[in-house]
């Protein structure tokens, strides 16, 4: 099965930004699974950033994909933000918005309803204007390799933000937790990790395209975190799952973690 798991090149070449962002991140008034998972994606995230605990200066977002979604909160709590992702389209696709370019994915629903959450739903024009203040790069990202952001030079983040992106990119479990690894190095000692992943979803579906994930439990992510020198600060489950039509995940996991002030397991 790990021979048949999407390769980087079928990203590059057959991942669909706007398919998934249409598929994934519609926030229509109708109800929907998407909906629903997004809602409480964006709940979790508004209270872990709101807390007044996770903020510092820089804040590193891995995998952010085409999506905003993950940074409307942080944007809050740090000074910058980097935005990273591994294909060329995706990252064309999160500039588009950022420079308010015309055709850009709409994403004021998202917006509106983080703002209410924050306690002024009128504030969402504001709130997309310090988004794109706070962002201050966006580059390529490969977190099976052992320096992630390759050649840019970074001071090493307070914060890193992870949603939906090791489980897609790692094939096996020995792969995922060297990626949890080498995204350490990116990390300050006792800096955290905010960590998104849908559990025990072998795939996920993008217009025609299917796509591999590694499948997941709570206890093996969790397992992975210590051994790549992390500790579990907090760890929810919710029951909630996509349409059957786009995947099969039995639920998604929502963590905070923290960087070990020792080396020990960060070496790989």
């Amino acid at each position: 099965m790990e021979s048949n798991f999407t390769t980087k090149d079928a990203y590059l070449n057959c991942f669909s930004p706007r398919t998934y962002l249409q598929n994934y991140y519609t926030f229509g008034s109708s109800p929907s699974q998407e909906k629903q998972v997004l809602m409480h994606n964006l709940r979790k995230l508004s209270e872990t950033f709101s807390l007044g605990q996770v903020k510092g200066d820089l804040l590193i977002d891995i995998g952010t994909g085409p999506t905003i979604y993950q940074l409307l909160s942080a944007c809050e709590s740090f000074k910058e933000i980097v935005a990273t992702d591994y294909t060329d389209q995706n990252r064309e696709e999160l500039i588009r918005w950022l420079k308010k370019e015309p055709g850009a994915f709409d994403w004021s629903p998202v917006v509106k309803y983080v703002c209410e959450l924050e306690g002024d739903r009128e504030k969402w024009a504001e709130k997309e204007e310090k988004l794109r203040v706070r962002v201050k790069q966006v580059l390529k990202c490969d977190v099976t390799q052992s320096q992630p952001l390759g050649s840019a030079s970074l001071p090493q983040a307070d914060c890193l933000l992870t949603t939906y992106c090791l489980e897609a990119a790692c094939k096996d479990l020995p792969t995922y937790q060297q990626a949890l690894k080498n995204l350490s190095s990116l990390l300050k000692p006792g800096g955290f990790l905010v960590l998104l992943s849908v559990l025990k979803s072998k795939f996920y579906i993008i217009g025609d395209e299917r796509f591999s994930c590694l499948s997941l439990t709570q206890e093996e992510i969790e397992a992975a975190l210590q051994k790549a020198g992390f500790t579990s600060e907090q760890s929810e489950v919710i029951p909630h799952h996509y349409s059957r039509a786009y995947t099969d995940n039995e639920g998604i996991l929502f963590l905070v973690g923290r960087k070990l002030n020792t080396s020990v397991g960060i070496q790989g």
